[in-house]
């Protein structure tokens, strides 16, 4: 991957204008599709198979004027006066005739209907009618809302002494909004850019690939909006993902490149190799928050499934702009972003990372059960965690909506704002009326009823509908106890009346989606869980790295949780955050935290753990952790105040449902980041040891190698100017060593083979058998470097594994090898066992000498093998016991 990723890099670097530019012709395009054919967004919540779901779609058809969206208009009389006095009751009604012209009003439900029950509070002081909307909540527009108001401000003026007040779901639309607050988020990031850097051109980079990946992101979600329905909360979370993952990505190469070009590498070149490097790791980090993303669509909820798809193409636009458009602008830059010589930046500054580390780990376990304790601590308030969909009786206090809501909650009680409906088909039945009558009867008489709106058949006398207030608010536990009791009560209903009823309603299907959602938070837990032990694994080649961040992350999401619950339900400090009231958190957060921190925390785990990592595996086996830590210290703290301010400047202003996200996200990352990956992590690394990358040998064997470090780059790039240009050959070798356990098993001092040769390795089984696997590219040498067919291995292994064929001379399938079209070079295990026709077909392709032939076998064969060329024989001689230690060198000369 790093060494696709150089290649990429070197290419925008020299052609930056073209990369630019088409950076931009995206960026026009998006501008016009979104701009210019985006529509509403869609804030319903739907559950596609659910029962109260599939109700409410059929109740649209037999009975719309039940499901349609609904404003509401709620008339208190004059005191001393009720509703139903002809003066204020005639007002009322000459009022609802006037709204009932209107062109988007498909009809009004007046509290005096004669079917109609409830509509009038016990006391006859209040009532409310309902004004049903053509199209739903997002055709209801500001010009409607206006003339509904002044059709309200007129009965009013109309009734002194009353009060009249327009709400209903149509002015709960919650539109996201970016304001100016939230902008305090990227001049945050700007300074501490600055800081980090060191530099106002390098600290413009990261800031402006992080705005501009958002801004497409908004334009990708406001042009989808015209071929499928989108939460408006998706738009607000890609701004925030694409800010923060954006603003951070780049930063990790800036931060290398400088470093490089500090140390006097070519712009160039460290351009390229700083993408390749940093890179590496930005697309494995990347992409894990890309995966968690679309993990959520283990929920199977629609809105929520595009949430997380749209959040994942924002991180992908970003990790497309880091590989691209970022050499492209470090190529605009140049020598310009040199540190110049003697400042400060010219040195590393690592004392105070050195500092920190030391002191974490200087009694690493008394630190692990310091912290352990403490984020166990914070994390027990989340077993109390409150949970609803968003309601007009969570707007703030004041809104029309919020008025409109708790005026019926004081004149008919909270059940009111979020009634259910029963319905049953009544086609085949002999008595409609009958079966309504005992529905509504058994309904009426359960528990957690307050009363029966509304019982009546359709017009085409169908589909029976029961309107039913509970005692308890729509986000009260009690309701969905209700729902239940209902659904439990179907099969005594089907056996006794013969129909089928389900339960629907707006706030029946809130509680579907708020269960479903519980019910997928498991699943999704082991999903993030197991994919975090898998990909640490494949990073790491470790077992206890992997189950310490695994571990790291549950404390981070179980604190992020308590802390919500604490801020959020319990109101504590809740001023601080812009926060009227104490209100449940929208339903789908947890799984959205637990997604995005997931792929958050392991962008820290990677930047921090695989530089150790690289230390221990380059021999630095006394002080791998302390030099790992602080040289990469200083970057993570950036990014992660970076993200922590992108999070937070959402939280004063955001919205209901966008609030409780970026309050949440913002703890997660400080404290995933300084907390358990800078102090518990050291600590845990530090009782571990060694141990740390422990790996059992078979599981290493098997586990594909991600070198997200780029040491196969750096391999590739050390060895590209060798051989030289005067040494062409299709095999190189020199330095080789392979080694079983403590004993060098075969160490080549140099071998070359020109074009066309044919080699012959002779000797002791053992050794001539690992050398043709070693060239082959199926051995991983243990040191030394080599390079067949132009390809330096192992990096380049599968390209040469494409273009060789590799031939078992043992193996009962050697013939079809060979008669199978050859690669550019044949290795040929076991060469003398060949017989037949496979040998005759190996020793024209030797005569041919258009194809490089390596063979393993006996010394004495070699004339039997090839008699029309002379091999170069390489001849494994076996040592002498007391040489066993002791490196030989082993040269390739014609016989």
């Amino acid at each position: 991957m790093s060494t696709t990723i150089y290649l990429m890099a070197r290419a925008c670097y020299r052609a930056r204008k073209r990369i630019v530019g088409l950076w931009l012709v995206i960026f026009a395009a998006l501008a016009v599709l979104g701009l210019g054919g985006g529509r509403s967004f869609d804030n319903e919540f739907r559950v596609p198979g659910a029962s109260s779901q599939e109700a409410l779609d059929q109740l649209r058809m037999t009975f719309p004027a039940t499901a349609d969206t609904a404003a509401l208009m709620v008339v208190v009389a004059p005191p001393g006066t009720r509703v139903d006095d002809p003066r204020v009751k005639g007002a009322l009604e000459d009022s609802l005739a006037d709204i009932a012209t209107f062109d988007w009003v498909t009809g009004t439900d007046s509290p005096f209907g004669e079917y109609v029950t409830g509509m009038i509070a016990d006391d006859g002081r209040a009532a409310y009618a309902q004004v049903r909307i053509a199209g739903g909540v997002y055709s209801f527009t500001d010009a409607a809302a206006a003339q509904l108001d002044a059709a309200g401000e007129d009965l009013e003026a109309e009734l002194p002494g009353s009060v009249v007040r327009m709400g209903g779901e149509v002015y709960s639309e919650d539109l996201p909004e970016v304001s100016i607050v939230e902008g305090i988020g990227v001049i945050v990031a700007a300074i501490v850019l600055f800081l980090a850097l060191g530099s106002v051109r390098a600290a413009a980079i990261p800031v402006m690939s992080g705005v501009c990946g958002a801004a497409m992101a908004a334009l990708l979600i406001l042009a989808s909006t015209a071929i499928m329905p989108i939460n408006s909360t998706t738009l607000i979370l890609a701004l925030m993902l694409a800010l923060a993952v954006g603003i951070d990505y780049t930063l990790f190469s800036v931060s290398r490149h400088r470093a490089q070009l500090r140390d006097g590498m070519d712009v160039e070149e460290s351009a390229a190799v700083a993408t390749a490097t940093a890179g590496s790791a930005v697309v494995f980090a990347g992409l894990t928050v890309i995966v968690a993303l679309l993990g959520l669509s283990i929920a199977g909820i629609p809105f929520l499934t595009s949430m997380g798809a749209f959040a994942a193409a924002a991180v992908g636009l970003e990790i497309a702009l880091a590989l691209t458009f970022l050499p492209a602008m470090l190529g605009f830059l140049g020598e310009r972003l040199r540190p110049r010589a003697g400042s400060r930046r010219a040195r590393p500054p690592h004392r105070v990372a050195r500092g920190w580390i030391r002191g974490v780990t200087r009694y690493p376990l008394l630190v692990v059960l310091i912290v352990v304790g403490l984020l166990g601590a914070l994390t027990l308030p989340a077993k109390d965690l409150e949970l609803a969909l968003p309601n007009a009786g969570r707007s703030v206090p004041g809104a029309p909506d919020r008025v409109t809501y708790d005026l019926i909650t004081e004149y008919y009680g909270p059940g009111a704002n979020g009634p259910l409906i029963v319905t049953a088909p009544v086609l085949e039945t002999d008595d409609p009326m009958a079966i309504i009558d005992e529905l509504e009867a058994d309904i009426e008489a359960m528990p957690g009823v307050r009363s029966i709106v509304l019982a009546t058949p359709n017009k085409n006398a169908d589909t029976a509908v029961i309107q039913l207030v509970p005692t308890t608010g729509p986000d009260d536990p009690g309701t969905a106890d209700l729902v239940h009791r209902l659904r439990d009560r179907a099969p005594e209903w089907k056996r006794d009346l013969g129909v089928d009823t389900a339960v629907t309603g707006f706030t029946a299907v809130s509680i579907d989606v708020s269960e479903r959602l519980a019910a997928a938070l498991l699943p999704f837990g082991l999903f993030v869980v197991g994919l975090s032990l898998v990909l640490l694994t494949l990073v790491f080649r470790s077992i206890w790295v992997p189950v310490k961040a695994v571990l790291g992350y549950l404390l981070s999401v179980g604190a992020a949780f308590g802390a919500t619950t604490l801020v959020f339900n319990q109101g504590h400090g809740k001023e601080i955050i812009n926060l009227a009231e104490p209100l449940p958190v929208i339903s789908f957060l947890p799984i959205l935290l637990m997604g995005i921190l997931f792929g958050l925390a392991m962008d820290y785990e990677v930047f921090l753990t695989s530089r150790m990592r690289e230390e221990y595996s380059r021999g630095n086996s006394e002080h791998w952790l302390e030099d790992g830590f602080s040289a990469t210290s200083g970057v993570v703290v950036a990014a992660a105040v970076i993200m922590f301010a992108v999070f937070a400047s959402f939280v004063p202003v955001g919205s209901g449902m966008i609030k409780p996200i970026a309050f949440s996200l913002a703890v997660g990352v400080a404290v995933d980041a300084f907390v358990v990956r800078m102090v518990l992590g050291p600590a845990v690394m530090k009782l571990l040891g060694r141990r740390a990358w422990w790996l059992p040998s078979w599981l290493d064997r098997v586990l594909p190698s991600l070198d997200i470090e780029g040491e196969a780059l750096a391999h590739q790039l050390a060895t590209r100017d060798w051989p030289a240009s005067e040494a062409p050959g299709a095999v190189h070798v020199q330095g080789l060593k392979l080694r079983r356990g403590r004993t060098t098993l075969l160490d080549v001092a140099e071998l070359h083979a020109p074009w066309g040769a044919t080699v012959l390795l002779t000797g002791p089984e053992l050794r001539r058998t690992a050398l043709l696997l070693a060239l082959s590219g199926r051995l991983r040498a243990d040191a030394g470097r080599v390079r067949v067919l132009g390809l330096v291995l192992p990096p380049e292994t599968r390209t040469l594994r494409a273009r060789s064929t590799f031939v078992d001379g043992g193996s009962p399938d050697t013939w079809a090898a060979l008669e199978d079209s050859l690669g550019e070079i044949v290795f040929v295990l076991d060469a003398d066992a060949l017989h037949g026709p496979a040998r005759d077909r190996l020793e024209a392709v030797m005569a041919g000498g258009d194809r490089t032939v390596v063979l393993s076998g006996d010394h004495d064969s070699a004339d039997l093998l090839a008699p029309a060329r002379t091999p170069l024989t390489v001849n494994l001689t076996e040592a002498r016991p007391e040489d066993a230690d002791r490196p030989r060198s082993l040269a390739a000369t014609p016989t």
